[in-house]
Order: C-alpha cells, then sequence, then structure tokens
C-alpha cells in the first residue's frame, strides 16, 4: 500500500495533471457535438468554437462556458511544464520523497479545483476565487524548484 514515504509515488501526479488539463477539452468537444448547432466538424477541430461564436442557435452563456472549457484547458497546457520539471528536479536533487509526494497530492487537488471554479465561474468573485487558487497552486511547483535549487547548491 502507498503511502506518503513511497518512492516516485509524485512522478503519478505527471499524468493527473496531464489529465486535469486535458479533461476540459474533452467536456467542452462532447457539449460542441451535443449542441449540434454548427455541425461540427473533426477536420478542423479548433475552428468549431469561433463558428459557434457567430451563429445565433445558442445562447451567450453556451458560448461562455464554452470558453471556459477551452480555458480551463489551455491553463492547464500552459501549466503543466513547471509541473513536470519541479517533480524531475525534486527527484534529481534528492528532496525527501514525502515531500514530492504531499506537494503532488496538494497540486494534483488544488489544480481540479481550479479547473471546477473555472469551468462554472459566473461572478467576479468566482473569478478572484479562481485567481486565488491558481496562485496557490503556481506556488507548489515554484517552491519544489526552489527546494532543489538550495538542495543542490548544498551538495
Amino acid at each position: 500500500m502507498s503511502n506518503l514515504y513511497t518512492p516516485g509515488l509524485a512522478l503519478y501526479s505527471i499524468p493527473l495533471v496531464w489529465a486535469t488539463a486535458f479533461v476540459p477539452a474533452v467536456i467542452r468537444v462532447k457539449t460542441l457535438k451535443a449542441a449540434n448547432a454548427i455541425g461540427y466538424t473533426n477536420v478542423t477541430p479548433r475552428s468549431n468554437v469561433a463558428r459557434l461564436q457567430e451563429t445565433q442557435k445558442v445562447g451567450q452563456e453556451f458560448k461562455d462556458r464554452l470558453a471556459r472549457l477551452g480555458g480551463a484547458h489551455e491553463n492547464g497546457m500552459e501549466n503543466l511544464p513547471i509541473w513536470i520539471g519541479a517533480v524531475l528536479a525534486g527527484y534529481y536533487a534528492g528532496v525527501p520523497h514525502e515531500t514530492l509526494n504531499k506537494f503532488a497530492v496538494g497540486y494534483v487537488g488544488l489544480r481540479v479545483l481550479y479547473d471546477i471554479i473555472y469551468i462554472n465561474q459566473k461572478t467576479e468573485t468566482q473569478g478572484n476565487m479562481r485567481t486565488v487558487v491558481f496562485f496557490a497552486a503556481l506556488s507548489l511547483p515554484l517552491t519544489l524548484l526552489i527546494k532543489s535549487g538550495n538542495k543542490l547548491a548544498l551538495a
């Protein structure tokens, strides 16, 4: 049974973090296809959302939700490299497994929370909450990178 002292456990967070970035894209495509408002095409999939913005067949709330799903996906993909780098740097530098694993659990949890808020936000307060969660999540890989650098500097 795995626990926070299990070596290598934080590596599993990398595909999980990727999934938190990918799931909103899948939901967006399924939602877009289900609406059947524009004749979804997989030949030019990135143009589907742009074409949807031009149609009057769906309401603005629906369009806004699709835009938020796209934003959650893009943000996840933009933040994935720093997480991968932080985890790998932590292992390379010899950061304790418990530390890496705690950071991994925290980061995955914050990325899931971020996506939930991002996809469902409708008010400025919710948008501000999303920003707070974003920076809380971002602090974890940045801290791991600093811990890794410090450990290597002292070696």
